[in-house]
């Protein structure tokens, strides 16, 4: 489904209320303005099938690596419990989705992070299938794009979760090596074992203005480093200021931008 089919299946009768200045929109306008307040600009966030068909040309995306799903191996109490309404909820097999695609008319391999699944919490799944796309974008001599959106690793899978960080850089490093482009957008939020790992090693770093971004917790380092930190701490526009990030992107200009980075790396 493209954009413009989302905006026509929409009724617009619906009416949602802003979490930022409560302005009340419908439903048809939020999708209109790509699902940010047309009255104080607060990006809302994305589902990961919302987020390809906004960012995706229209019918070009085939999805990869379908049928995998996360396992309570540890027997972590009430994990199985929560994956199961996870995947209720979402209509999801687990926190990311991988495919190809093409935006602007440029093929690329992609990944999507969804909040909405355990904040995207990074399992033994979501390592799997984003260090799969790589190794397919190698094989195949595409640019990976990736949206991140996380809570960091998921705790409910102990040593196994972190391991997936180095899974995935050795993959990401394969895939430099080949000499192709690796494209980050960081979305809100994208926090812990995500940041300090694929997150952050795109060759071209994006933000979402005003996106969370981080390792540990606010209250934590300030705790640990003894002092008080700026009140734009941990945001995009903090992280463009000290050179993490290349630009801030608003998401309606950001498919424009996307594809005109791939034009230029084709």
């Amino acid at each position: 489904m493209g954009f413009m089919d989302m905006i026509q299946k929409i009724s617009g009768s619906a009416k949602i209320t802003c979490k930022k200045c409560e302005y009340e929109a419908t439903e048809y306008e939020l999708v209109k303005n790509s699902y940010i307040c047309p009255n104080c600009g607060f990006a809302y966030r994305l589902s990961g099938h919302d987020r390809i068909s906004l960012m995706c040309d229209k019918r070009s995306f085939s999805e990869l690596f379908t049928g995998l799903t996360s396992k309570n191996f540890l027997d972590f109490p009430n994990y199985q419990e929560k994956l199961d309404k996870a995947r209720t909820s979402t209509g999801e097999e687990d926190a990311v989705i991988c495919g190809t695609a093409k935006i602007g008319g440029k093929s690329c391999a992609i990944f999507v992070m969804d909040s909405k699944f355990m904040m995207a919490s990074m399992g033994s799944v979501v390592g799997e299938k984003i260090t799969r796309l790589f190794e397919y974008a190698t094989e195949n001599k595409l640019a990976v794009v990736g949206f991140t959106a996380s809570g960091g690793a998921r705790m409910q899978e102990g040593i196994i979760s972190l391991m997936q960080m180095a899974k995935v850089s050795g993959a990401v490093k394969n895939h430099s090596n080949a000499g192709l482009l690796y494209l980050t957008i960081l979305t809100d939020p994208t926090t812990g074992g995500v940041t300090a790992s694929f997150a952050m090693q795109g060759d071209i770093i994006l933000a979402e203005p005003k996106a969370l971004v981080g390792f540990a917790g606010r209250r934590v380092v300030e705790q640990t480093t003894k002092s008080q930190l700026p009140d734009n701490f941990q945001s995009a526009e903090f992280l463009l200021e000290h050179g993490f990030v290349d630009a801030i992107v608003p998401r309606p200009e950001l498919k424009e931008k996307i594809a005109q980075i791939l034009a230029m790396h084709a």
